[in-house]
C-alpha cells in the first residue's frame, strides 16, 4: 500500500467508551479507546471529546471517517403510512411530530432519517442529535478526514447481518452493552421498533424476547424467524420463544491478534 493512499478511519461512541480502528486490507487495526464519565442517555459531548482526544493521537494524513453510533444516541420510532402527506418535507414534519409526541421538545434538535418503503408501508425513522453530528463533521475536518458516514449501529448490524436472511415475518434483537433494541416485522410491513434500557445477559434477553413475543401476539401456531446479536458475545445462547430457537447473529469474536474481541470492536466490524 502506498503511503499516499488514503487511510479509512472508524469510530464507535458506545455508552461509556469510544473506540477507534483503521481499516486496512480487509482487517482492522487497533488504534486506541477512551473511557469517559457520563453515562446519561443520549449525552454527546463527552464521548466527543474523547473521540477528540484519539484523532489527535493519530498522525496526520488524507483519509475518511466512519462513526459507528450505538443506541445511547440514537432515538427510533414508526412513522405510519398516510395518504394525507404528498411531499418529503411533509413526511419529515411528520416524523418530527411523532418523535416529539414521544421525547418532547428536545426532538426539536435532532437530524431525522427515514428508511426508504414502498407507498403504502410504515417507515422507521431514527433521530440523533443535530450537535453531535455537527461536532462529528468538525472532528473530522480538524484531522484532516473526510466524514464518509454516521450511521446507528442498530442499522449497520441489521443490514449487514439480519436483512440476506430476514423474511416476511421476523423479530431482530440488538442487544448492545447496557441496551438493546427491538425490530418486527410482519407479513413484509414494520410494525414495532423498540428501545429498553438493560442487562445483555441469557436470561435477560430470553425475557426480554418472551415479552415482545407477548406485546406482538406471536406465537408457535404462527412460527416467525427469531434473530438475536450481541455484539462481543459469541457465547450468547437464548433460550427458545413459543419454540422458535433464536438464531444468533455473530461479528467477528476474535482480534487480529487472537484476543477476545470487546464490544466495540465487533460494533466496528459491521462498516463496510
Amino acid at each position: 500500500m502506498s503511503l499516499l493512499s488514503p487511510e479509512r478511519y472508524i469510530a464507535v461512541l458506545g455508552a461509556t467508551r469510544v473506540q477507534l480502528v483503521r481499516r486496512r486490507a480487509g482487517r482492522l487495526l487497533d488504534l486506541g479507546s477512551a473511557d469517559y464519565a457520563s453515562r446519561d442517555l443520549g449525552d454527546w459531548a463527552a464521548p466527543a471529546d474523547a473521540l477528540e482526544r484519539l484523532l489527535a493521537g493519530q498522525p496526520r494524513r488524507r483519509g475518511s471517517l466512519s462513526v459507528v453510533l450505538s443506541e445511547h444516541f440514537a432515538r427510533f420510532t414508526l412513522v405510519p403510512w398516510s395518504e394525507a402527506i404528498v411531499s418529503p418535507a411533509e413526511l419529515c414534519a411528520y416524523a418530527r411530530l411523532r418523535f416529539e409526541e414521544i421525547y418532547g421538545s428536545d426532538a426539536a434538535g435532532w437530524a431525522l432519517q427515514l428508511s426508504p418503503e414502498a407507498a403504502g408501508q410504515p417507515r422507521l425513522a431514527v433521530a440523533v442529535a443535530s450537535g453531535l453530528l455537527d461536532r462529528l463533521a468538525a472532528l473530522a475536518r480538524g484531522a484532516g478526514l473526510r466524514l464518509a458516514s454516521v450511521q446507528p449501529y442498530l442499522m449497520s448490524a441489521f443490514n449487514r447481518l439480519c436483512r440476506p436472511l430476514a423474511g416476511d415475518d421476523f423479530l431482530f434483537l440488538l442487544a448492545e452493552p447496557e441496551r438493546s433494541c427491538l425490530l418486527v416485522a410482519r407479513e413484509g410491513r414494520w410494525v414495532a421498533v423498540r428501545s429498553v434500557a438493560g442487562s445483555d445477559a441469557d436470561a435477560a434477553l430470553a425475557v426480554l424476547l418472551e415479552r415482545e413475543s407477548e406485546l406482538q401476539e406471536l406465537d408457535a401456531s404462527t412460527p416467525t424467524a427469531i434473530y438475536v446479536h450481541a455484539p462481543g458475545r459469541p457465547d450468547l445462547m437464548p433460550a427458545r420463544v413459543h419454540g422458535v430457537r433464536p438464531q444468533v447473529l455473530g461479528a467477528p469474536a476474535r482480534g487480529p491478534s487472537g484476543e477476545a474481541v470487546n464490544p466495540l470492536w465487533a460494533m466496528a466490524a459491521t462498516v463496510n
